[in-house]
């Protein structure tokens, strides 16, 4: 039996099998198997060249325009507003017109019944509505997200900045747009879900590999993705960041495609990828015995130990160090060797009888064995 995945219709499969490839992009990774792809460039150049009426739905983030040479309160500290050449302000008719092209890329990909929902602060996305008007989409929803412990005011002269705006629109006025009513009725109780979301800013095991500065909540991600997708359904995410989009897709089971210009925001969304696919278990078990019926054994049960602790000297007998090559579409170990360093492990994969297979990880292991003196 096909799971959904596995039925995705034909041009959700040709948009992901085709996407780019016709002017020769070679995706910056790929994952087969977890159906994404992660390419780098410009996103507008990126988006002409994929195939028009072929993606369900598309999230964005773009740039906010706020890096102004201003400050902000950050985990207690003032710091820097700004995040980078890439969110400074080019002046309202400039900023206007960058945000009305690459709407209308994303309105090219889209499928007819396609929807697009895009973040934005008072900065920005009152642009992009009045550029999605122009533009000819459905406006179907404003959500307010509304963040629990926003950073305080440094200047006291505003009010606390505590949301941020986001527009779901459907690709035009005869979209007949996907939407999990009953879902998200389930989901708030039993009760009909509302435009204000009280979400969270990311916790720190999100950001484990690495900060972005306008990095978004997994579950928000997740909350969009169930809320207008299916399973098997083709995401887009034209400013993929950190890779937040991809995540909630990966846990989903839906087809991401995500477009990223910054270099070191590939790394971290690759890392944050990597993390989500690869589950490492390991199972360590130590018996300790002894033939000296004068020994003294430690109860565990409860949480006083009866009797001492009894320290030993011990010798190191063993010790070996072995890198594990993981196959990018078997996801199957396709060669192992001991080895003293990743590169001296690379040198012995590539003269093996393997070495045409592609990889997707190393992973290392070490391992010592100590005998009680």
């Amino acid at each position: 039996m096909k799971t959904t995945l596995e039925k995705t219709d034909s041009a959700t499969d040709h948009c992901r099998r085709e996407t780019l490839a016709s002017a020769g992009t070679v995706p910056y990774f790929e994952d087969k198997q977890q159906q994404f792809a992660l390419y780098q460039g410009d996103s507008l150049k990126l988006l002409a060249q994929m195939p028009p009426d072929c993606v369900d739905l598309i999230f964005a983030d773009p740039p906010y325009f706020l890096s102004n040479d201003g400050i902000t309160c950050h985990a207690g500290k003032m710091v820097s507003v700004n995040k980078g050449d890439w969110d400074r302000s080019q002046g309202a008719v400039a900023n206007h017109e960058f945000n009305r092209d690459w709407l209308a890329a994303c309105q090219r990909v889209l499928k007819p019944d396609g929807t697009i929902w895009v973040s934005g602060t008072s900065h920005v996305i009152h642009s992009v509505g009045f550029a999605m008007q122009q533009l000819g989409f459905k406006l179907l929803n404003d959500i307010s997200w509304v963040k629990p412990n926003p950073p305080p005011n440094l200047s006291c002269r505003y009010f606390t900045h505590a949301t941020e705006t986001i527009i779901w629109a459907a690709k035009s006025k005869k979209s007949r747009h996907k939407f999990n009513y009953g879902l998200m009725k389930e989901m708030n109780g039993g009760k009909q879900m509302q435009s204000v979301w009280r979400i969270a800013a990311p916790a720190r095991a999100e950001k484990r590999f690495g900060k972005h500065p306008t990095q978004k909540p997994v579950v928000l991600l997740e909350r969009i993705l169930r809320a207008a997708s299916n399973e098997g359904d083709l995401v887009l995410d034209p400013f993929m960041g950190s890779g937040t989009t991809a995540i909630a897709a990966l846990r989903l089971r839906r087809v991401t495609v995500g477009i990223e210009q910054e270099s070191s925001y590939l790394d971290l969304a690759l890392a944050r990828v990597v993390g989500e696919t690869i589950c490492v278990v390991v199972d360590a078990r130590c018996y300790k015995n002894s033939l000296d019926l004068r020994a003294l054994f430690m109860d565990r049960s409860g949480s006083q130990v009866r009797g001492p602790v009894m320290a030993s000297p011990s010798k190191l007998v063993h010790r070996e160090r072995k890198y594990f090559f993981v196959g990018a579409y078997q996801r199957e170990i396709v060669f192992s060797v001991a080895a003293e360093s990743l590169e001296e492990a690379w040198r012995k994969f590539e003269s093996s009888p393997h070495a045409s297979e592609a990889i997707f990880s190393v992973i290392k292991t070490e391992t010592e064995i100590y005998l009680a003196q």
